[in-house]
């Protein structure tokens, strides 16, 4: 029986992880997205480039 648990345990466990790393995935995109638009945006607003 404790093996079942284990075994549930494991796959919990995993699933949880990957969608952690999606969810980090997810994150890292939308911040290069934010950021290609303000260097795109930047220069024409008159904002100060934080880079480069």
């Amino acid at each position: 029986m404790s093996l079942w648990i284990a075994v549930v345990v494991v796959v919990l466990g995993i699933w949880l992880a990957l969608k952690a790393v999606g969810a980090l995935v997810r994150l890292a995109l939308v911040i290069v997205v934010i950021a290609a638009v303000y260097w795109l945006i930047a220069p024409h607003l008159g904002l100060p480039m934080l880079w480069g």
